[in-house]
């Protein structure tokens, strides 16, 4: 299976079920509430649990070049399983919180095997047009984010077990596509060894630097959103009265971005990346700015089309910024920028995410998403300084 075409659509429907591993603890967080007497605060402990793993694994995965010492196909099938087993653990009738945290952790971890694998094999197969194939893959990792919000509003699998079982079954599925038909790519390159010092690469290319501080900027927003989708949808449901199917709707919300990137994309051969991701990262910028008055529109199909499209804007810009960071490192520096842009990317999501925990316990839950424009604004001030660079 050496077409192109076909090695991309496996890699994204690889990444698509692996990735559905990510919010599966979010998809049943209810439930989970429930069987093992958690606060409501336990949404921002879970997902921030899962995204210190990430960080954890990431930073593992570079320093010991693993996806460069063994195959990366290889590296995204055991990443995959193991994960798969951890994600598992959530059904385990002794949890505790502390307990449910380390499997949320070890989760997070063994994703920086599926995640950043899954974009390094795609970069060995395509060496032109990266970043039209990062557009598929992101929008595949937004398929698989929401994914478990959809399989909890089905009548068919909605109970919250099954919801986990099923996770974990689409991510081995989606390690042994990639192990069995996913072979090394033609442009697979020895990488470098992580270095530390890079870091100080960023802040000193000042293409690199604006780049990035964009990227931290779409990140401080980002899966915070994701995150309390839920909760927005339940705060209208509050004031308003009625019965939405939250769930679904969280589904639709969050997976709407898959066809955000795929649109960015496009938008970003004909001009260039940092329109299109400035004009996203600016339209949701807007959607934090005003989401205290999208609670009082009292009709609720304006109120969930004005979140399906912060939905899509709020990931639109995300391929495009990574895209941005690859074009702005110095060659022998790439992947080691690369992976610490990421690294404190989702770093600074842990802190959003506790911030608007924090907030949502002692400021109404009307007005608290307001401080996720912080991120947007920070980004596109730095990206306005560098006018003339298009990436």
């Amino acid at each position: 299976m050496k077409n192109p075409k076909w090695i991309l659509a496996i890699i994204v429907i690889s990444q698509f079920c692996c990735t559905s591993l990510w919010f599966a603890g979010n998809g049943v967080l209810d439930d989970l509430i429930t069987n093992f007497d958690l606060s409501l605060q336990a949404l921002g402990h879970l997902t921030s649990a899962v995204q210190f793993g990430f960080i954890s694994g990431t930073l593992f995965y570079a320093l010991f070049t693993i996806a460069d010492r063994h195959s990366p196909s290889r590296v995204f099938f055991f990443s995959a399983m193991i994960a798969a087993i951890f994600n598992l653990s959530l059904l385990w009738e002794g949890n505790t919180f502390w307990s449910l945290l380390i499997f949320r952790y070890l989760t997070g971890f063994f994703l920086a095997g599926i995640y950043p694998v899954g974009m390094k094999i795609a970069a060995d197969y395509f060496e032109k047009g990266l970043g039209k194939s990062l557009s598929f893959l992101v929008g595949a990792l937004v398929l698989g984010t929401a994914l478990p919000h959809l399989l909890k509003s089905s009548t068919l699998i909605g109970n919250w077990v099954w919801v986990v079982s099923t996770t974990s079954s689409l991510a081995c599925f989606g390690g042994l596509l990639i192990l069995l038909f996913v072979p090394n790519g033609p442009f697979r390159k020895q990488g470098n060894p992580l270095k530390l010092s890079a870091i100080f690469s960023i802040f000193k290319n000042k293409d690199l630097k604006s780049a990035a501080i964009g990227y931290f900027g779409h990140m401080w927003e980002l899966y915070a959103f994701w995150a309390f989708v839920p909760v927005l949808l339940k705060t209208y449901q509050d004031l308003h009265g009625g019965v939405l199917n939250i769930s679904l709707w969280s589904f639709i919300i969050i997976s709407g971005g898959s066809i955000a990137c795929i649109i960015g994309g496009l938008l970003s051969q004909r001009f260039g990346n940092k329109k299109p991701a400035m004009w996203a990262l600016l339209l949701s910028c807007l959607c934090c700015l005003l989401s205290p008055f999208f609670f009082f529109i009292p009709y609720e199909t304006i109120f969930l089309s004005l979140l399906i499209f912060w939905g899509m804007v709020v990931i639109a810009d995300s391929p495009l910024f990574s895209t941005m960071v690859a074009n702005s490192a110095e060659s022998v520096l790439k992947g080691s920028a690369l992976t610490l842009v990421n690294c404190i990317g989702f770093a600074i999501t842990i802190f959003s995410i506790q911030l608007l925990n924090v907030a949502h316990l002692h400021f109404s839950p009307v007005a608290i998403y307001t401080i996720l424009a912080i991120g947007p604004v920070l980004g596109l001030l730095e990206l306005q300084k560098n006018r003339t660079k298009r990436w």
